[in-house]
C-alpha cells in the first residue's frame, strides 16, 4: 500500500524537530497515518488529503495543540508539520501500542476481555470524555474508530482528536460517523455539541457491553437497501430502541442480533435502566441524556460488584434483585450464586471477595479508581475471620452493633461483620 509520502521522507515540524517517515499505517476519510521516527523514538503522523488540508482545519489544530490533552488517555496532537512548499500539512501524535485493540476486534471475537475489563474500559473511556468536556471542548465524532483499549486491564487510548473544538468556536467540517450521530444531527437540525457527544458515547458504550447497535433490530433487518433515506429513518426520524419497554416493534431478531439478546440480561438492572434512558427519553431530548458522572458511578459499582460462582464464572451483584427478594443466578451454570458480604458507602457498594480492595472513590466519591485505601485480609491467627486493613492516610472509626466505637489506625484491620459500620473521614460504610 502506497501513500502520499514515501518511506524515508524527512519532514520538519514547526518547532524544528525532524521526523523520518518509516511506513504507512493506514488511511481514513481525512488523511493517512504514518509511523515516523525522531531522535530514536517513534510517533504517528496524520497527513491530510488535499481536500481536508483546509485553513479552518489548520486553525483548529493550532488551538487543540495549544490547549493540550485533557488527560493521558488521549493520543493528542503534539505539533504541526507544514512543508516549506505546498499547502498540505499534518500533525504528530503519540503512536498507539500494538496491544491496544478496537471494539471492532471485540465484535469479531478477536479479543475476549473479562467483565471487569469491559467495565474498566467503559469507566476510563467515559472519564476521558468527561475531562474533555470539563475543559470546555466537544469531541464531535465519537465512534468505533477513536477508541482503543487494552484487553488485559481496560486502559484506553482515544485517538483522532483533530476535530475537537472549544467553547463557541466554529466546529470543523465533521458532523460525526453514521450510526453514532445524534438523531438531531441526522435530521439536520443541530450541530455537534456536548449533548450530541453524550448520545454518541451511549452508542459506543452499548456496543462495548452488548456488541450490537442500540437501534438495530427488526427495523434494520427489514431494510433491503441501506441507502441514505434508510439511514435517516433508522437513526434520525424514526429511531426506536431495541429494548424500549413501551415499544416492542424493533426488538432484536434471533439469528441476526443474537449478541443483544445474549448480553442484555447478564448485566445489572441499573445498566439496563441507563441505556433505556439514553435511547428513549434521550433520543429526542438532548438535555435529558445520561451524563458522564452518572455512567462513571455505575461503572465503578459494577467493577466493585463482581461475584464468583462455584463454576468459576463472574456474575454481577444486582441490588434490584435483592430488593425484590430474587436470588442471583449464574448465567453459565444456572445455579444460585451466594452473595458475599458487602460494604455500602453512600451510593458506592463493594462486594467483599477474598482479594477485594477499597478504592479512593469508594470513600471520597471522586472517581479515583486507582488509589487503594483498604484491602480485604484474613486473620493469620483465625483463618475464619476476615477484615479490611486501613491503607488510607487517615484513621477510621469502627462502630459495633451496640454503638461501641473503636479507632482503626492506618495499618490496622477492621473486622467484617454484618450491621457494623466504619466511619471514614468523609463518609460512613456499613457491612450488609
Amino acid at each position: 500500500m502506497e501513500g502520499q509520502l514515501k518511506n524515508g521522507t524527512i519532514l520538519t515540524s514547526e518547532s524544528g524537530n525532524k521526523y523520518t517517515v518509516v511506513n504507512l499505517l493506514g488511511a481514513g476519510g481525512q488523511g493517512e497515518v504514518y509511523d515516523v521516527e525522531c531522535d530514536g523514538k517513534h510517533y504517528a503522523l496524520k497527513w491530510y488529503f488535499k481536500g481536508s488540508a483546509t485553513a479552518r482545519q489548520k486553525k483548529l489544530l493550532e488551538e487543540i495543540i495549544a490547549k493540550g490533552a485533557p488527560d493521558s488517555s488521549f493520543l493528542w496532537p503534539m505539533e504541526l508539520i507544514v512543508p516549506s512548499q505546498g499547502n498540505l500539512f499534518g500533525y504528530i501524535m503519540p503512536l498507539r501500542p500494538k496491544n491496544y485493540k478496537s471494539i471492532v476486534d471485540l465484535m469479531k471475537n478477536r479479543v475476549n476481555p473479562s467483565f471487569y475489563v469491559i467495565c474498566r474500559t467503559a469507566f476510563n473511556l467515559t472519564k476521558g470524555y468527561r475531562n474533555l468536556h470539563i475543559a470546555g471542548a466537544k469531541y464531535q465524532d465519537i465512534s468505533f474508530g477513536n477508541l482503543f483499549f487494552n484487553p488485559d486491564n481496560g486502559d484506553v487510548l482515544i485517538c483522532d482528536n483533530d476535530n475537537v473544538s472549544y467553547g463557541n468556536s466554529k466546529p470543523g467540517g465533521v458532523l460525526g460517523t453514521p450510526g453514532f450521530m445524534a438523531p438531531e444531527i441526522v435530521r439536520g437540525e443541530a450541530r455537534p455539541s456536548r449533548d450530541t457527544d453524550r448520545y454518541s458515547l451511549a452508542v459506543l458504550l452499548f456496543y462495548l457491553f452488548m456488541v450490537n447497535h442500540p437501534l438495530e433490530g427488526k427495523q434494520e433487518a427489514s431494510i433491503k437497501c441501506m441507502d441514505m433515506a434508510a439511514r435517516v429513518k433508522l437513526y434520525g426520524t424514526d429511531p426506536i430502541f431495541i429494548f424500549d419497554p413501551d415499544n416492542k416493534t424493533n426488538r432484536p431478531v434471533p439469528g441476526i442480533h443474537d449478541n443483544a439478546n445474549i448480553y442484555w440480561p447478564l448485566y445489572p438492572e441499573q445498566l439496563r435502566q441507563l441505556f433505556i434512558k439514553s435511547f428513549t427519553v434521550g433520543l429526542n431530548n438532548p438535555s435529558k441524556r445520561v451524563t458522564e458522572p452518572e455512567w462513571m458511578n455505575l461503572f465503578a459499582n459494577m467493577m466493585s460488584g463482581l461475584m464468583k460462582c462455584t463454576c468459576g464464572a463472574s456474575v454481577f451483584y444486582d441490588e434490584s434483585l435483592e430488593a425484590n427478594g430474587v436470588a442471583h443466578t449464574c448465567w453459565n451454570c444456572q445455579q444460585t450464586v451466594k452473595v458475599p458480604t458487602r460494604i455500602v458507602i453512600g451510593k458506592n457498594t463493594v462486594v467483599l471477595n477474598q482479594n477485594s480492595k477499597l478504592l479512593h472513590h469508594h470513600i471520597y466519591s471522586d472517581f479515583d479508581m486507582e488509589t487503594v485505601v483498604g484491602e480485604v485480609v484474613q486473620n493469620p491467627k483465625n483463618l475464619a475471620l476476615w477484615g479490611i486493613r486501613n491503607e488510607d492516610k487517615l484513621n477510621w472509626t469502627y462502630e459495633k452493633a451496640d454503638g461501641t466505637q473503636i479507632p482503626v489506625e492506618v495499618g490496622k484491620t477492621a473486622g467484617i461483620a454484618a450491621g457494623v459500620k466504619i466511619h471514614f473521614s468523609e463518609s460512613v460504610g456499613e457491612f450488609k
